[in-house]
């Protein structure tokens, strides 16, 4: 990934909790057919290996886990949030006439080895912290969890899929959000971001922004 300088995210706890806050992740491999991406909500454990790991699962009939091998090298994609930044936000357009079209967003990219975890014990531990995690996100008022199900049920979607463990070996991470443009300029933008707040994702980096 390009990374200038002056979007360069290098705190880890900042890129732990873009993580955190945006699960979905695109695991990228490189496989028999070249290369896949799948979409995968991931857990970030940072307690496991020197730079922490990645855990998941995947269903059974999904070919990314029996066309890979423990060890293979892969790539997950985070995509936090974004938005479209518009040349007439900036004072400085109005004088200079000299600026173009840009967008503003927020980005981790995880590099690691996976391992392939076909044990039941693993995988019912992720599922049941992924839906911990995500239920309390929501703020259902009785949360749900695997036991509201019928355990035979339960036992049954748990042999249909597969968990997943991939060790990281470097993760970086790149904040575009004005801080190359004059200050008036990037406050400004601030201040329409804030105004409009049309959607979710802007109003995810304007709070970036800010931050």
């Amino acid at each position: 990934m390009y990374i200038p300088k002056h979007f360069a995210e290098p705190r880890d706890e900042e890129l732990h909790q873009l993580i955190q806050e945006y699960p979905l992740g695109a695991l990228v491999v490189n496989g028999p057919n070249g290369l896949d991406a799948n979409h995968v909500p991931f857990l970030l454990d940072t307690s496991i290996g020197a730079q922490g790991c990645l855990q998941a699962h995947v269903a059974r009939a999904n070919a990314v886990w029996s066309e890979s091998q423990d060890g293979d090298e892969v790539l997950v994609i985070f995509r936090a949030s974004d938005s479209y930044i518009s040349p007439n936000w900036y004072p400085s357009k109005h004088e200079f006439h000299r600026q173009v079209p840009t967008w503003n967003y927020q980005v981790v990219h995880v590099h690691g080895k996976l391992k392939i975890r076909d044990d039941e014990k693993f995988i019912r531990g992720v599922v049941a912290k992924l839906t911990r995690i995500h239920e309390a996100r929501i703020g259902e008022a009785k949360p749900w969890k695997m036991t509201d199900s019928a355990r035979d049920y339960i036992d049954a979607m748990l042999k249909a899929i597969v968990g997943i463990e991939i060790e990281i070996l470097s993760i970086v991470g790149k904040s575009k959000l004005s801080q190359n443009r004059e200050e008036r300029d990037r406050l400004n933008v601030v201040q329409v971001l804030a105004v409009r707040d049309a959607t979710d994702m802007s109003s995810a980096v304007l709070k970036a922004m800010t931050s």
